[in-house]
């Protein structure tokens, strides 16, 4: 297995669309509109960081990235996912090198933190922590995780872009 992980081209979207489509077919908390999410958030300009985890000239994983705002008017954080591996490779660690080299990308944008909604256990690994001030309404607040690359925590209520809304 030689994994290389590089940005999205043009020529991959629809690889992209139907690698996230099957990677969240049977997850249980999932919306299953996650590849409409990155299709609306990559047609508005809001994909910040979309990278590919590509074997052998296969899409295997995927990970996107968007801005997100703060109620209390703090730039400069973004959010995490959706992040999507091929499920006949999952546990492979394709995953874990996607968000190594997200987390390294948005620090090379001199982005303040980044949030992510999902498993603590797996993403506290790469730093991630339930943070008391910051909020997604509606969600088990254990769920939603930020990590601060620089200045203070901000707290408020945190918004996706409404691409997270499209269902279709």
């Amino acid at each position: 297995m030689s994994i290389r992980i590089r940005n999205e081209t043009l020529s991959d979207v629809a690889a992209i669309e139907a690698l996230i489509a099957a990677a969240f077919l049977d997850a249980r908390h999932a919306s299953h509109t996650e590849q409409f999410i990155v299709n609306a958030l990559r047609d508005a300009g809001q994909l910040s960081i979309s990278l590919v985890a590509e074997d052998d000239g296969e899409i295997v994983g995927h990970v996107a990235v968007s801005p997100v705002s703060i109620s209390d008017g703090t730039e400069g954080w973004y959010g995490l996912g959706p992040i999507a591996v091929m499920p006949g490779r999952q546990g492979q660690g394709i995953g874990s090198e996607l968000m190594r080299r997200a987390l390294d990308e948005l620090r090379g944008l001199d982005a303040a933190g980044c949030v992510v909604l999902g498993e603590p256990s797996y993403y506290a690994r790469f730093g991630f922590k339930a943070e008391p001030g910051l909020v997604l309404p509606d969600v088990p607040p254990e769920y939603f995780q930020a990590v601060c690359f620089r200045g203070p925590m901000p707290a408020g209520i945190v918004r996706y872009h409404e691409a997270f809304e499209v269902r279709s």
